[in-house]
């Protein structure tokens, strides 16, 4: 029902979906709704997928993961999104969040410690920008990092963590001269094991529910200089890099809750009769489905070339800051648009917990959000635009 006529697939990419595919059904769809229910982290399953090589997709064998490209990436993501997109949120900070950030800016030593556990799946990874008073304005954080010798001494509160009550280490990001601002800012790495890391409220979301989400606080957490990602003052140039990122996978987990549903929708359109014929024989259905389908198809071929930009950016160092941000914002919107309409499709069913329609719905809303609002992207899309402009 997914075509990809437009954007032909080697055969290794085929084989790389097809087993995300496979296990997706077979070890995912089963438990999605009891975990979606009570909230839990799904750590048998998460470590199976470690094992299978989809918790660090595009880091090099040598480090523990898969060494395969973004659009391998992107298409295992999507596959796993269409059958429980908690899975899919856990997998996308793992890689894109965790495992691209410490890839691109990361010393030897730290690779050796922080990412080849990460990547293999031996270990979970997180990613903390965001803070309680601190969201898309990340230049106004209040956590601090003061320099002590050999060690940074760490102190605040960061919010929407995801996999923040599970994490083995965290990506995180606070202010070291507030006097600077977003300027300010120095990336760390951190072991949530030590001393001064310390679990704060577990979220209770709307959707992705069995994706754990939490504040961290940290006490006087010791944070030794080596553990430092990149110089101080460039965390939020490595942030911003990483969110570039980050908004491939989104833009890939709202492809595939899109999917999931649009099918759903399509089977519903052909088996459910009314007034004597199917429901999909109705031109009020059958638009919804053209309109469904349409959008799910643009927002494919957006992400694939994102998939391609970010590829072509390990070689060329050249920013996709707007191809990822397109891609994000139209697949993200097109979530939205259709498990709404699926919804509307399946009637009183769609809002009953007996089918999985009402939990795509849940899941969708959340890609409009993290990682960048839609607002954030169209901000982000319109001054690359006008920039351009105005330096012709």
């Amino acid at each position: 029902m997914s075509g990809n006529s437009l954007f032909p697939l080697s055969e290794e990419h085929e084989m790389i979906r097809q087993a995300a595919r496979d296990f997706a059904t077979k070890e995912i769809a089963p438990i999605a709704a009891e975990f979606d229910e009570s909230g839990e982290f799904p750590s048998k399953t998460i470590k199976k997928m470690g094992e299978m090589g989809f918790m660090g997709i595009e880091v090099p064998e040598d480090y523990g993961g898969a060494g395969m490209d973004t659009l391998a990436y992107v298409l295992a993501l999507e596959e796993i999104c269409k059958v429980d997109a908690s899975h899919g949120t856990i997998m996308s900070v793992n890689n894109s969040l965790f495992c691209y950030g410490l890839l691109r800016f990361g010393t030897e030593a730290q690779k050796q410690k922080f990412l080849q556990p990460v990547a293999s799946g031996k270990k979970i990874g997180a990613y903390s920008l965001t803070e309680p008073m601190s969201g898309s304005d990340a230049g106004t954080m209040r956590s601090r990092a003061v320099r002590d010798g050999d060690v940074y001494v760490i102190n605040g509160r960061k919010s929407w963590v995801t996999s923040g009550p599970v994490a083995d280490f965290v990506v995180l990001f606070t202010m070291t001269a507030p006097d600077k601002k977003h300027r300010g800012i120095t990336a760390f790495l951190i072991d949530a094991h030590r001393p001064g890391y310390v679990h704060g409220k577990k979220e209770p979301k709307l959707g992705i529910r069995a994706s754990a989400t939490s504040e961290i606080v940290f006490e006087d957490y010791r944070c030794p200089v080596e553990d430092r990602l990149g110089e101080e003052g460039d965390g939020f140039k490595i942030a911003m890099a990483v969110l570039d990122a980050g908004r491939v996978g989104i833009a890939a987990q709202a492809l595939g809750v899109a999917e999931a549903a649009y099918e759903a929708s399509l089977l519903y359109a052909v088996e459910r009769e009314a007034f004597g014929q199917t429901i999909g024989d109705f031109q009020g259905i059958s638009f919804k489905l053209a309109d469904m389908k349409t959008r799910i198809e643009a927002a494919r071929l957006l992400i694939y070339n994102a998939a391609i930009a970010k590829e072509r950016s390990k070689t060329t160092h050249e920013r996709y800051t707007r191809e990822a941000a397109i891609a994000k914002l139209f697949a993200s919107e097109t979530a939205m648009f259709v498990t709404h309409a699926a919804v509307q499709i399946h009637g009183g069913m769609g809002y009953s917990k007996e089918l999985p329609i009402e939990r795509y719905f849940r899941d969708a809303k959340i890609t409009e959000i993290y990682e960048g609002t839609s607002e954030i992207q169209r901000l982000v899309i319109s001054r690359q635009e006008l920039s351009e402009v105005k330096t012709a």
